[in-house]
């Protein structure tokens, strides 16, 4: 059952409210410049130090025994990533032979969605329609229920919970050999193939953890947990949840073939440094991959986030456009038919605005950072505009030659006919 507030909004709040947004619109005018400014410098450093690594990186054949011959080198190796670290979790006791080890808690809880809808009302005035529900979801971390809108499902969380909240946990070995070398933890961080793995939980920590419950519930002819593969379920009935309950997914990364480029410092690795562009070049890969394999991801890599960085500083350019432009939607709100049309207006000038404004600062940075495409592109960029200011005019020429024409195709007015004597 859905839960409505209905709040009004005057005209001069409303206002009040915009003019506050036309602030908020410069801050993120200026973020967008400074992130796509930023984006394009970052772009090609990466870019020019991975040609730098492409260029100086050696195949390192053998990695049974360390070879000075190698030390200070960037290498390509593919080899064995290997541990006898126990990894133990702190929780339940569960240990593993792998190199990560993690544990994922989730509650079984009342989540609040919040829907608003805004009627603009003749005058200014706004009403606004706030539709809340709730549905019973997994999430990461308890939810507050005491603060939610609907008083029939304020504090419809606050039943005790049969075990108390528990963090995520993400441990990593910290012994990993690669042969006759030791990889850091920068390399072994990169590792990521997690799966799941068969959990087995202690006798003494199901009693313990039974018997709170059965206090708890005063309830002593349940169990509260259960095992299932790599999951803990702490409840009355894993296929019938309810709220309070909760659920653990251990994964693991187990230790396999890897494939690096990196840097050689005496029997361990460290990232290459290209002193010309102040960037770190450290890649480790699960699987054998060939060293123009992994160079090819790495700019694919750096072209994918180069393109998500210049969406998002033009999206940061638009929204600050549309937080100045918003106090002239709310001033046009007098009139709800104006706003809309006013609205639309602002839309299509801010996304014009944003896209002409990205371009430009893009080939300013590119102008700083790679002169030649720099020029180029802002030669585009002016030439757009040119071109759509002169089909403008173009247009109002010829709509007004058109207008003369047809007003001089029009047939004269008749002269009145003069009274009868």
């Amino acid at each position: 059952m859905a839960y409505q507030t209905v709040t009004h909004n005057s005209y001069g709040s409303r206002v009040k409210k915009s003019a506050g947004g036309v602030g908020t619109g410069f801050l993120m005018l200026i973020a967008g410049i400074i992130l796509l400014f930023w984006n394009e410098g970052r772009t090609v450093k990466t870019t020019r130090t991975i040609k730098e690594v492409d260029k100086l990186a050696v195949e390192m054949p053998d990695i049974t025994t360390v070879n000075p011959e190698f030390e200070g080198k960037v290498i390509h190796a593919i080899g064995e990533a290997k541990t006898d670290d126990i990894l133990t979790d702190s929780y339940f006791g569960i240990s593993r032979n792998a190199i990560k080890l993690s544990a994922t808690p989730e509650y079984y809880q009342y989540v609040e969605q919040k829907h608003e809808e805004h009627k603009d009302k003749v005058g200014g005035g706004e009403e606004v329609i706030t539709t809340y529900t709730y549905e019973k979801q997994w999430v990461y971390s308890r939810q507050n229920s005491s603060a939610f809108a609907d008083p029939d499902y304020q504090n419809s969380n606050n039943r005790p919970s049969v075990y108390p909240e528990m963090d995520s946990q993400s441990l990593q070995a910290q012994n990993v050999s690669f042969g006759a070398y030791r990889l850091p933890a920068s390399l072994i961080g990169q590792m990521s193939n997690s799966q799941p793995f068969e959990v087995t939980v202690s006798d003494e920590k199901l009693a313990e953890i039974n018997n709170y419950a059965k206090k708890l519930y005063n309830d002593p002819t349940n169990d509260y947990i259960s095992v299932s593969n790599n999951v803990i379920y702490i409840g009355r009935s894993a296929s019938a949840p309810e709220i309070g309950d909760m659920r653990i997914t251990f994964t693991e990364v187990l230790p396999g073939e890897v494939s690096i480029i990196s840097k050689v410092v005496g029997d361990t690795f460290e990232a290459y440094h290209s002193d010309k562009n102040d960037k770190d070049f450290n890649v480790l890969t699960e699987g054998n991959h060939s060293k123009e394999s992994m160079i090819a991801t790495a700019k694919s890599n750096n072209k994918m986030l180069a393109w998500a960085l210049r969406i998002l500083g033009i999206i940061l350019l638009y929204a600050g456009f549309k937080g100045i432009f918003g106090i002239l939607d709310t001033l046009a709100k007098v009139l709800p038919f104006l706003s809309s049309i006013v609205g639309l207006g602002t839309s299509l000038v801010a996304g014009v605005l944003a896209i002409a404004l990205g371009l430009v600062i893009i080939a300013i940075a590119w102008i700083w950072y790679r002169p030649l495409l720099g020029i180029l592109l802002l030669a585009i960029v002016v030439a757009l505009i040119w071109f759509f200011t002169k089909k403008g005019k173009e247009k109002k020429a010829q709509k007004a030659a058109e207008e003369a024409a047809a007003a001089a195709a029009a047939p004269a007015p008749e002269a009145p006919e003069a009274p009868a004597e």
